[in-house]
């Protein structure tokens, strides 16, 4: 084989190889949480405590984000339907923008960012410092005390955090809309309900539910296999970021053709 072709293939070969054994940690790390899940040994302390770091500590942020998500989107959608579409049917483009897309993905990013990003950092630390090996010494599986209480406690806590943000996104544009394009609440909602089927709130939460698996079972597998000391940590933090932000952008480009057909 020529070196002109020999050096791509190797190329591929190589990421090839690192999805597989990628694709293996975190097989790994979801299979010994579900035995540790269904044998009930792991601790409803750790659980709770990182529902309150995820969860009520993160509440901010979103709320944030999910009012900044709805003023937009009803700002745009006011500029497009003026003068040219009855302006009820914005409350119907608000509430499914929001519900449909926005609240789980932006909720999703945000935690990313500020759950994701930590978890990998402090596991990483802890793997280059040797106490994940000294947890292994002492006979405790870091799985079981570091990684199924976050994956857990993130299937629970992000449903309810996609939940508040969809509610505060809708009451965002709903006042926006009033203020920009003098569209009352009565009309608004109306226009919402035109288009609004049950099975949208139940799309949102599904969404949040895989997302909350997603992003601490990627950090968590980025944390552990962190090597090369305080470098290694920043470098395991930044590829997991953006495999999480992958993770999420597939899941949610499958999630239309699966439940919305």
């Amino acid at each position: 084989m020529t070196p002109v072709l020999e050096r791509p293939l190797a190329a591929v070969g190589r990421s090839v190889e690192n999805m597989a054994r990628h694709a293996a940690g975190m097989g790994s790390l979801t299979w010994r949480t579900l035995v540790y899940l269904f044998t009930g040994r792991i601790s409803l302390r750790d659980v709770v405590n990182q529902m309150y770091w995820m969860g009520v500590q993160s509440v901010p942020i979103v709320l944030v984000t999910a009012t900044l998500s709805g003023v937009v989107t009803s700002q745009q959608g006011g500029y497009q339907f003026t003068g040219s579409v009855p302006l009820y049917v914005l409350g119907s483009v608000v509430a499914s923008s929001v519900v449909l897309e926005l609240g789980p993905v932006l909720t999703a990013v945000v935690l990313i960012g500020r759950v994701g990003a930590r978890i990998t950092a402090e596991l990483g630390t802890m793997q280059v410092s040797e106490q994940i090996d000294a947890l292994y010494s002492l006979g405790r599986d870091p799985v079981r005390s570091l990684v199924a209480p976050r994956i857990i406690a993130g299937i629970v806590i992000v449903p309810l955090l996609v939940g508040i943000a969809d509610c505060i996104g809708i009451i965002a544009g709903i006042f926006s809309a009033q203020l920009t394009v003098g569209l009352g609440k009565d009309a608004f909602l109306y226009g919402a309900g035109l288009f609004w089927h049950s099975w949208d709130m139940f799309y949102s939460l599904a969404k949040g539910v895989s997302f909350g698996f997603v992003i601490p079972l990627v950090a968590s597998h980025m944390g552990l296999s962190t090597r090369g000391g305080a470098e290694g940590v920043g470098r395991s933090t930044t590829s997991a970021v953006v495999f999480m932000t992958l993770a999420v952008l597939f899941l949610d480009a499958m999630f239309p053709p699966l439940l919305l057909q």
